[in-house]
């Protein structure tokens, strides 16, 4: 008899223990939905033009100019963790590259390069004219403060149609929520798209290629992650980026799913931390802008 009573109180409590997590996850869950609710972020809607592609194409484009670019100008590592941009020492003939880079750019049919060159090249063409926006208009506290969006209430860049790819006007928007995110289905673009934010991913120094991408995407994420930005556990508290509440779709269907893709490249002391936690959950983003000048 005793045998069994031990049995018994040891279901009971592995049932009690499994009824805690699931209240746990629950309670994440449903403020990341009210947070979602509150701050709207465009969904991931494709633009079927942008399907086409070659698999069997070996062609290769040439991102050397951007590359060179941010091993010029990204100081990475930063003591603040957060890789920085030096704007404010840009020279009139490394402007006249990077725009030299961005209309070579506009120029390929992209439609004829295999899934992984068009990858490549859509988070290089983001991200360099993200910059070179910045650039147009500097100083700027925030790029959020570049407010060229169409509509009354839009803020930010992220909306004009500012660039044109086999004859399509696209705007930053376009390639993130209508090219990127629909077509991979990869949550990892989150970490490599750079909206010139101190609360965003690292702007890697370094252009991506159909080589290095899945590289730099794993590096992008284990940065972020292990990073206070991304996600930490402060005075007892979860706190993390607004990214993973804006685009919580992208990042599985509810919090056990975020909580596991957090886990995966969490360092082993955050990882046991988050494998404890059993409380709520707050998210910041910081929108001051991600120059070299800048203080964390």
């Amino acid at each position: 008899m005793v045998g069994v009573a031990a049995v018994s109180k040891t279901v009971r409590s592995e049932a009690f223990l499994m009824q805690i997590t699931l209240i746990r996850l629950f309670v994440i869950f449903a403020m990341m939905l009210a947070h979602s609710m509150v701050h709207a972020a465009p969904k991931a809607e494709l633009w079927a033009r942008w399907q086409k592609h070659d698999p069997a194409s070996t062609q290769k484009i040439d991102h050397g100019p951007w590359d060179r670019f941010l091993k010029q100008y990204v100081v990475a590592p930063h003591p603040s963790g957060i890789n920085r941009v030096r704007y404010h020492l840009m020279t009139p003939e490394d402007l006249k590259s990077l725009r030299g880079y961005l209309q070579s750019m506009q120029d390929v049919a992209i439609s004829n390069f295999n899934r992984a060159e068009q990858k490549a090249y859509w988070i290089n063409l983001y991200n360099a004219f993200t910059v070179d926006l910045i650039l147009s208009r500097f100083p700027v506290a925030s790029v959020r403060d570049i407010n060229i969006s169409p509509g009354l209430l839009a803020r930010g860049p992220w909306g004009a149609k500012l660039l044109t790819v086999e004859g399509e006007k696209l705007s930053l928007d376009d390639i993130e929520h209508r090219i990127l995110r629909p077509i991979w289905k990869d949550n990892r673009v989150h970490y490599a798209v750079n909206w010139a934010s101190l609360g965003c991913p690292n702007l890697q120094p370094a252009a991506y290629t159909s080589g290095n991408t899945e590289t730099l995407l794993e590096q992008g994420a284990r940065e972020f992650i292990n990073h206070p930005r991304g996600v930490a556990i402060d005075k007892g508290r979860l706190q993390v980026s607004s990214i993973y509440i804006w685009f919580q779709e992208d990042f599985g269907r509810d919090a056990e799913d975020l909580m596991e893709h957090w886990q995966t490249y969490a360092n082993p002391a955050l990882a046991e931390a988050l494998e404890k936690y059993s409380g709520g959950l707050a998210h910041d983003y910081d929108w001051r802008l991600n120059g070299a000048e800048s203080k964390p």
